[in-house]
């Protein structure tokens, strides 16, 4: 609790300017950020532009009455920590208070240690609320890292490089083809690290607009900018004692590469529209599909962030790279979706997983994934059969086409199997990007590099 002090800000709410100061001295002494107010009226509207871990809230004020106030603080945040002040006489009202979502109450005339013991109480209770809910994310992250599949030579070393990475704080860099698992060595990474009870908190840098990525990541004061109606934490506040995870960490512009490459070297961050810097303790581990020396090459990527992160780099090989693991794949993704199956498919035919095994699977992992998932919804019987994937004959007839035995660079039958996808999706960028098992960036990428027509959606 005491490592994450620096970061806790209260709000002290009481007409009585002596109990205001009291008790600001007393918080202030215990290393904690406070902030007194006189009303409920000023409550809200100082709890509107700013974040607060506990509200300090009397029961007995003029005007908004502390009841109000505590029901309009719980609309604003309902996450919101709330310990009551009371008098003797009003115990009943506490009670209700606690009722309405308020955390406990103390009651006047109160000496600092009892204020102390109260505060930590409340707050060590909020902690642990957080901390079970990322334990309830950890031990799903704990089965996610468990299917890192796959027995090749290449995914040992892999193996062997999360298990003597993990302990350590050091930054990690994971590169490979879209779909390959870079998320899931990350998972891993921290699921075996010191940091594995605290927050893993994931950003996909190619998902966010760049306007609002900068709010995302570092958070942002009231009216910072034009929808900014209140007050938000960042990402990485949310991440702090844990890892943060950059996804796809190529597509960050110049400007907040530079951002980052600060919270690296003095592991803080100022809030967009704030004038304070917080302190933050985060591991970051990052991805990407792109080539970024190449990137520096061409100015787009920052070379001294790219050394900050490129500390420990992990290479995710393509699945056409390490066909010995399909069949491990194959099984293990039946198991996982046969559960949602009344009679679960038990057997692959050899000719099916000869025809799995002769695919180069430009999507990696994900395609594959999702191809036994949709296969599995086409077949009635218990026997995976080539007829379950109809769309992998397409690729293998190009190889043979014309009878003339020439071969087909990777390049043209990804461009064939991109435009079989969009013809069974029509057109329809989403749903091919998901059979595809690439993002739809990418996908926008390949079909401008292929020059494919836009496929009318009926």
């Amino acid at each position: 609790m005491k490592q994450f002090v620096d970061n806790i800000n209260i709000m002290v709410v009481d007409d009585e300017i002596v109990m205001q100061e009291s008790c600001c001295r007393v918080l202030e002494k215990e290393g904690y950020s406070a902030h007194s107010v006189g009303s409920g009226e000023e409550a809200l509207e100082v709890f509107d532009c700013e974040p607060f871990d506990l509200v300090l809230l009397d029961l007995k004020m003029p005007g908004i009455g502390g009841i109000e106030t505590l029901q309009r603080l719980k609309e604003m945040d309902p996450g919101i920590t709330i310990l009551i002040i009371t008098g003797y006489p009003s115990i009943e009202t506490a009670v209700k208070a606690i009722k309405l979502g308020a955390y406990d109450y103390i009651t006047k005339p109160f000496n600092p240690d009892e204020l102390r013991i109260a505060v930590n109480r409340a707050l060590e209770r909020k902690t642990l609320v957080a901390e079970n809910q990322h334990l309830r994310q950890q031990l799903h992250a704990k089965n996610e890292a468990d299917i890192i599949i796959g027995h090749s030579e290449v995914m040992r070393n892999i193996y062997e490089l999360v298990r003597r990475t993990a302990p350590t704080d050091s930054t990690v860099l994971i590169t490979g083809e879209s779909g390959t698992g870079k998320e899931l060595v990350a998972r891993a990474i921290h699921t075996y690290s010191l940091r594995s009870e605290r927050p893993f908190v994931t950003v996909d840098c190619s998902a966010l607009v760049e306007t609002l990525l900068e709010s995302e990541l570092f958070g942002h004061v009231k009216g910072s900018f034009t929808g900014a109606i209140q007050a938000k934490y960042g990402s990485f506040e949310l991440a702090n004692g844990g890892t943060f995870f950059f996804d796809e960490i190529g597509n960050l512009s110049l400007d907040i590469q530079a951002k980052l490459l600060r919270v690296i070297q003095e592991k803080e961050i100022k809030p967009v529209g704030g004038e304070k810097s917080v302190r933050v303790d985060v591991r970051i581990i990052a991805a990407t599909n792109q080539d970024l020396k190449q990137a520096i090459a061409q100015k787009t990527f920052r070379e001294d962030l790219y050394y900050r992160l490129d500390v420990v780099p992990i290479h995710m090989p393509p699945l056409r790279e390490r066909k010995e693991d399909i069949r491990l794949l194959v099984n293990h993704f039946l198991k996982k979706y046969n559960k949602k199956r009344e009679n679960p498919v038990t057997n692959v035919k050899p000719e099916t997983m000869k025809l799995l095994l002769e695919y180069d699977w430009p999507g990696n992992v994900r395609e594959l994934e999702n191809a036994i998932e949709r296969a599995l919804i086409l077949e009635d019987g218990e026997t995976l059969v080539p007829g379950c994937f109809p769309w992998l004959y397409e690729s293998r007839n190009v190889k043979t086409a014309n009878n003339n035995h020439k071969i087909y660079s990777l390049e043209e039958l990804e461009k064939v199997h991109i435009q079989r996808v969009l013809r069974e999706t029509q057109g329809h960028k989403g749903r091919a990007a998901n059979l595809l098992g690439i993002d739809r960036k990418t996908l926008y990428k390949k079909i401008k590099k292929y020059g494919l027509p836009d496929i009318e959606k009926n």
